[in-house]
């Protein structure tokens, strides 16, 4: 079985790729006004677990879900298939057409960078429209190695003040920032650790390896979340 085909097994059908809550989106919505009957880019979607939470707050007339990774398109098309306002594809997060009033991208964002991403997606926001992400960062300017341990391998790292600078690099403005709460971290992991303690009897070399990944990250988290996490940031053009 190849590492892939493995990761698949592990992650197929959970509910989120990511940490978040529908409460982050509502915070969102307290920060910025986004129009009712508007429309959202849900960019790097996953499996499409905060386009509920999209619909309810903001009542959207359009959502449209993009995600790189075929499997997480599929999986959130069928699962907003009855739908009319939601719209997930299989594609590049920065090659969609706007206007749109909001641009939501959890975890994704540190691919491309932050200020490449906002640059990207410039042309696509609405007159008067917000992008709000999630990211890595440190909550401190001076992390441990119980910190850098928990994004090994995942380059470099920025601290909350650090994320405003590239920000404002793109030329837009911080309206507020807040870390994700524990509680966001845990409706990530905990269906993870259930999954891996359903597959690991019966794993092969390939997928025990991914099970041990899994479980890695999930204590590394656990030992370093006074010190970093994911920052949630609201931004509008300055």
């Amino acid at each position: 079985m190849a590492e892939p085909d493995a990761f698949f097994i592990l992650h197929a059908d959970l509910p989120r790729e990511g940490p978040g809550l529908p409460e982050d989106v509502a915070w969102v919505a307290a920060q910025v006004a986004v129009p009712a009957k508007g429309r959202i880019l849900d960019a790097a979607c996953g499996p499409g677990a905060d386009i509920a939470a999209l619909l309810d707050v903001f009542d959207p007339n359009a959502v449209i879900g993009v995600d790189w990774i075929e499997h997480f398109a599929v999986a959130g098309a069928a699962r907003y298939a009855d739908d009319t306002r939601v719209t997930i594809m299989q594609g590049d997060m920065f090659d969609q057409s706007g206007p749109f009033d909001l641009i939501w991208c959890a975890g994704a964002i540190y691919f491309a960078g932050i200020t490449q991403s906002l640059k990207n997606w410039d042309a696509a926001l609405a007159t008067g429209g917000a992008i709000a992400f999630t990211t890595p960062a440190y909550f401190t300017e001076n992390p441990t190695a119980t910190a850098h341990a928990m994004w090994e391998g995942e380059g470099n790292i920025p601290t909350r003040s650090q994320i405003a600078e590239q920000i404002a690099t793109a030329r837009f403005h911080l309206i507020a920032s807040r870390p994700l709460s524990d509680a966001a971290w845990h409706d990530y992991y905990d269906p993870m650790q259930a999954r891996i303690a359903q597959l690991r009897p019966n794993a092969d070399p390939a997928l025990a390896k991914v099970l041990d990944e899994g479980a890695r990250e999930r204590n590394a988290w656990q030992a370093a979340k006074s010190e970093t996490g994911y920052d949630l940031c609201v931004v509008r053009r300055a």
